[in-house]
């Protein structure tokens, strides 16, 4: 027990020499995310709201914050559930998601964009793929718990896993979303990593996965068109490349320190998609580069204590919470990657939010729930430490 409190101390943030039941640095850097999030929010869509809504400047603003309350509420009640729960009901979980995701592509499923990707429930949508990140996550941190060494030693228990995820994909497809599937993929291939998978059986997975992609963007040419674009937005600024050149002259504009909050000119129909994808760009613009800087570097703190908590948990013997730390820590850091990434003009456009800081109800709820059970793994990771018991409830 003195070995795996010194190994918690070690990767856990100190108070007088002890580790905190909860991550302050996780939750305070989120926190501080979400607070600018709903600021840009606001100052991108208020002009949108204004024409689009009936004069309702703060129509987003007022959805955004409405998606945010249920978030906490959910999270409230997640930060109380042990992870028995979350690891037993795995595979449960799971096949929902796949009958939501079968849904979706049905005369139920609800198109917008020429994409079928929500489900209606009582005047509410909800996009699935959003869920099913965390879904897989929890699934699969299950399953190399259980399976942890025939993932290791056998080409079966690696190929268990990515039938699945292979499933998964093709109905993430058939939306289309392709941005999604490759989330999973990437967060996946990651938790498989951190589970010290025979490295040739990790090669031909990963080698597998970026041939199917890119056979994937051959097929269509909307695809390859954006790739085009990518390369060269100016060459085409009124047509392909509109929605990156306007991203980029509002990164332009921003210079150091910003155009002033509230004071961009790309929101104001410039920039397709100002409150949602390109939000960041929005931000660049009015805080400027050390307001883009300052988000990043909040990302990183959430991506750091994430992997530190699965490091600890991992110390004190409780490998699902470890693999349930490493996913949600790869899947936020990668989404955040490229959607940074595409809003600065270094990666093709794709349809992926700004964790925390995007408008839409889906991602916010889910991503904050995700972070709720980042949390309960490190207060269970508090309490292995101790010996205590995981059912103990936190409030």
């Amino acid at each position: 027990m003195a070995t795996n409190a010194t190994l918690l101390r070690d990767s856990a943030v100190k108070l007088r020499g002890d580790p905190l039941p909860y991550d302050p640095w996780l939750l305070g850097a989120c926190a501080v995310i979400v607070g600018l999030g709903l600021v840009m929010v606001t100052s991108a869509s208020i002009t949108i709201g204004e024409r689009l809504y009936n004069h309702h400047p703060f129509y987003f603003l007022t959805r955004q914050a409405a998606f945010l309350a249920v978030g906490l509420v959910a999270a409230f009640g997640v930060v109380n559930l042990p992870l028995r729960v979350w690891e037993k009901l795995g595979p449960i979980m799971l096949g929902v998601g796949f009958l939501l995701l079968l849904l979706v592509i049905t005369p139920l499923g609800q198109h917008a964009n020429g994409s079928a990707r929500w489900l209606g429930v009582g005047g509410i949508r909800i996009q699935v793929s959003e869920l099913v990140k965390l879904l897989v996550v929890i699934y699969l941190a299950g399953y190399l718990t259980r399976h942890a060494k025939d993932v290791r030693s056998s080409v079966r228990g690696f190929l268990v896993p990515m039938l699945v995820l292979a499933l998964l994909v093709a109905l993430l497809l058939a939306e289309p979303d392709f941005g999604s599937s490759v989330v999973l993929v990437v967060t996946a291939l990651g938790m498989l990593w951190m589970a010290d998978v025979r490295l040739r059986h990790f090669g031909v997975m990963f080698g597998v996965a970026a041939g199917l992609m890119s056979v994937l963007v051959w097929m269509k040419p909307y695809r390859i068109q954006r790739l085009s674009s990518f390369s060269d937005p100016f060459a085409d600024p009124l047509g392909t490349g509109f929605q990156l050149s306007q991203s980029l002259i509002a990164f332009g504009r921003g210079e150091w320190t910003g155009v002033g909050l509230g004071s961009s000119v790309q929101k104001l129909f410039f920039l397709p998609e100002a409150h949602t994808d390109f939000v960041f760009a929005i931000l660049a613009e009015e805080l400027g580069f050390l307001g883009a800087l300052a988000v990043i570097i909040l990302f990183a703190v959430v991506v750091w204590r994430a992997f530190q908590t699965g490091k600890a948990a991992e110390a004190v013997g409780q490998p699902f919470g470890a693999y349930v730390a490493y996913g949600i820590g790869t899947w936020l850091a990668f989404q955040a990657y490229v959607n940074i990434g595409v809003n600065m003009g270094v990666l093709p456009t794709k349809g992926l939010t700004l964790p925390l800081v995007s408008y839409g109800g889906s991602s916010l709820i889910v991503t904050v729930v995700a972070v709720a059970v980042l949390a309960r793994v490190h207060y269970e990771t508090y309490l292995a430490a101790r010996g205590g018991r995981s059912e103990v409830r936190p409030w």
